[in-house]
């Protein structure tokens, strides 16, 4: 059953508008016909909540004396799960089936097509599930397309790339998850052509939160708080923000609820709890919640390892002669650290991965840093030297090409950066040498595996005083998708022991998983413990432990 409701206009409607209950009743009879298509409310009938009702009226019932509506712009800036990717098609469905605007060009646009594909692909599901749509509309999946042939109108999901966007008769525009718009061009060229060529556009702009403090995105969440508090005055636009404040605790279940509109509905508390419990030792997951479910709008850095589990993992490493390891290389600057680390995977799911590694520094550089103990790290055998003012390369290809007489050495991953050269030199010694990307495709999954095996004290080092050093510098960059990296320009000092760590543990990884896959099935009980290949016991590993390999 829908909520009871009672609406009041919005503080923003201009003295000389009206409220034509007429118009807003029906905008939510026609989206009140339509169903969700999604989960346990697929099939049931589009029930508007009543902040989603309160913006549909707000923008669809306002009317300015020569009865058009009054806002043009519609900034949403809430939190993830909350129902407003399913608002923003039925509006597009709405402008385009019900507006009675001929020619009517309703847009879908986000950072790439997938996304943009997200809110149309809501629309497809909801024309095909109504029984009316579903015989006026065409639904063109394969260009991304819904025709209304009534009014020749159309809505269909478009890519960011500017240059194919001069021209459109915009009507309507629905931007979906704006914070991943990298400037202001797609915005103007879609919003300033609507205004010129229809009397009553609509761009409707959802969101969450974002880090970048220089995106367009940025400008409009200022944009709705100096509306929200008088500090600008612009008739066309309305706000509706849902977000936490600075101060707020983003751990206080009272702050969740306040924040989250459709608290309760769609995503429950246990939910939250669950998350913010992994969050508190995770300053990535922190990230991540206080900007998509709290719509704060964070720094992308965060320091990052939780170095009391780091320091538990210091017990000296065993003899590694022989075994098999991967390589991470990053050679930086040639007047700085050089890092080589060799990751070792375990030869038993239940063991820990062996960290090595290896640094060098030109000898100029020992007397050049005072607060940082190069000089001590270098007496004690941790930091190697290379006579001169820069690292001299070929010194450090040797020493690589002597480590593979002690460790089998099965790929070695590099950064690009520097490290051309080096890498043809290796290949010709033997070495398979991957090229590996410092985006956050690439570093965002070995990172991840790395804060795990950190936090459940798996990753064995030995105490090694430089590396120590990087992995408390470390602060992590984390982009719209979640994803993450380390920031070696906002992290507290050097990090390049990390970054190659990053990097080995991905060939390690890799391996690890083929290894204890290939095409068997392994199934571990957790309550016995039992470990089962193909039906046939293996081993038993002890009631509980919780360790799956798939």
């Amino acid at each position: 059953m829908p909520e009871k409701y009672t609406y009041t206009p919005t503080r923003f409607m201009l003295p000389t508008s009206r409220y034509s209950k007429r118009h807003a009743d029906y905008a939510v009879a026609f989206i009140e016909t339509l169903t969700h298509t999604k989960g346990e409310f697929s099939g049931k009938p589009f029930h508007l909540f009543p902040w989603q009702e309160t913006i549909v009226r707000d923008i669809f019932g306002i009317l300015k004396p020569d009865g058009y509506r009054q806002f043009n712009h519609c900034f949403v800036e809430i939190c993830k799960k909350s129902g407003k990717s399913e608002l923003a098609a039925a509006i597009a469905l709405f402008l385009l089936c019900a507006d009675k605007e001929q020619g009517a060009e309703i847009y879908g646009v986000a950072n790439d097509h997938k996304q943009a594909s997200v809110v149309f692909n809501l629309a497809r599901d909801m024309v095909r599930m109504n029984p009316t749509l579903s015989r006026v509309c065409t639904v063109l999946d394969g260009q991304k397309r819904i025709v209304f042939p009534p009014t020749r109108g159309f809505y269909t999901a478009l890519s960011s790339e500017v240059k194919t966007k001069y021209g459109l008769n915009v009507h309507g525009c629905v931007f979906d998850e704006f914070l991943g718009q990298t400037d202001r061009n797609l915005y103007d060229v879609m919003v300033n052509g609507a205004e010129a060529a229809r009397k009553q556009p609509l761009s409707f702009i959802i969101t969450t939160a974002g880090s970048d403090k220089t995106s367009i995105c940025y400008e409009l969440h200022q944009m709705a708080l100096d509306v929200e508090a008088g500090r600008k005055i612009d008739p066309a636009f309305y706000p509706a923000i849902f977000s936490a404040g600075e101060d707020d605790d983003w751990r206080d279940p009272e702050v969740w609820k306040r924040v989250n509109p459709s608290w309760g509905k769609i995503v429950s508390q246990e939910y939250y709890e669950r998350f913010v419990e992994n969050a508190k030792t995770d300053p990535a997951l922190e990230l991540q919640f206080r900007q998509f479910f709290l719509c704060q709008w964070t720094s992308t850095t965060k320091r990052w390892l939780p170095m009391d589990r780091y320091e538990k993992c210091a017990a000296p490493l065993p003899d590694l002669t022989g075994r098999v390891c991967f390589g991470g290389l990053d050679l930086a600057s040639s007047e700085d650290i050089a890092a080589f680390v060799l990751v070792f995977p375990p030869n038993d799911p239940r063991d820990e991965y062996y960290v090595l590694p290896f640094f060098w520094i030109p000898s100029d550089g020992l007397a050049r840093r005072v607060k940082v103990p190069y000089a001590k790290w270098h007496r004690q055998g941790h930091l190697m030297v290379t006579e001169g003012n820069i690292i001299h390369y070929d010194f450090i290809e040797k020493q690589i090409v002597e480590l593979t007489k002690k460790y089998n050495i099965k790929e070695v991953m590099y950064d690009r950066w520097g490290a051309i050269q080096m890498a043809q030199n290796l290949k010709g010694h033997g070495f398979k040498m991957t090229d590996f990307g410092q985006g956050f495709q690439s570093m965002s999954p070995p990172a991840k595996e790395l804060f795990r095996l950190v936090k459940d004290q798996k990753l064995m080092h030995g105490g090694h005083p430089v590396l120590r050093w990087m992995m408390e510098n470390v602060y992590i960059e984390m982009d719209a998708a979640g994803n993450i990296k380390p920031n070696k320009k906002k992290s507290a000092e050097k990090i390049d022991g990390v970054v190659a760590t990053i990097m080995a543990l991905d060939g390690a990884i890799r391996r690890d998983d083929k290894k204890h896959t290939g095409g068997s099935i392994m199934i571990i009980d957790c309550v016995s413990g039992d470990v089962t290949r193909n039906g046939e016991l293996v081993k038993n590993i002890g009631p509980g432990s919780g360790v799956w390999r798939w």
